[in-house]
């Protein structure tokens, strides 16, 4: 199956680019900041997916719903944002990440970047692994005012693109993008690599599931009449 789309969506942690052990150092040294254990890499890696206010909170607790106490949040989230902003630009991209974006680029798609992420941490970072220029908009966690798994993000980049949702691609890892994407009216397709607290996706709920980002651009295909208008 080949699906008709002009635009593709991809959100960035855990899909283009591995920033789990940076979180993970900037959270252990949030937590030994505040005199609470570190946890392992894999633990807060399960963290990670709806935004930087969940993962600090989820860090404290070692819960994914459990709440800190508000002192104590309070006091950590301004050292885990100095600390991550130290090191936030050292993640790298996952292979095939940098190749699938220029082909899906030449070959006439619209590209977007849609994540969870702060925007003080997200363009710095596409801008250091060389992403930044394949993207015709990007929405980050505090962009507009709902994010992932609210649908707002992506009609929001359909409608600044001036693309029907229905001719939209959401290519994500987790439950968070499936959810997003359903609701905004757009196709999904998932990798299998990357954070989703821990759980298996949930594949029925998917359009596709591709094993890495290099099989993308055999999936897709500009509408028949964009085609003609390209050539």
């Amino acid at each position: 199956m080949r699906f008709q789309v002009q635009l593709v969506m991809f959100d960035l942690d855990g899909t283009l680019i591995d920033t789990a052990p940076q979180i993970a150092e900037a959270a252990n040294q949030m937590l030994a900041a505040v005199g609470l254990p570190t946890r392992p890499t894999s633990d807060i890696a399960m963290y990670i997916g709806e935004g930087v206010h969940q993962l600090i909170k989820r860090c404290l607790t070692g819960g994914l719903r459990s709440e800190p106490d508000p002192l104590l949040l309070a006091k950590a989230e301004p050292i885990y944002q100095q600390c991550y902003a130290a090191n936030a630009t050292q993640s790298t991209p996952y292979a095939g990440a940098h190749s699938t974006l220029l082909a899906l680029k030449q070959a006439g798609f619209q590209l977007a970047c849609v994540t969870n992420k702060p925007e003080k941490f997200t363009q710095p970072l596409l801008e250091a692994t060389g992403l930044a220029e394949f993207f015709a908009c990007v929405v980050s966690g505090d962009s507009l005012a709902k994010k992932k798994p609210d649908p707002l993000p992506l009609l929001h980049v359909c409608q600044t693109l001036q693309v029907l949702p229905a001719h939209a691609m959401m290519v994500g890892d987790s439950d968070t993008d499936i959810t997003a994407a359903h609701q905004a009216g757009c196709f999904v397709v998932t990798v299998p690599y990357g954070y989703n607290q821990g759980r298996p996706l949930a594949l029925e709920r998917v359009d596709a599931e591709i094993a890495q980002l290099h099989e993308l651009p055999e999936i897709v295909a500009l509408p028949a009449r964009q085609m003609q208008g390209n050539c």
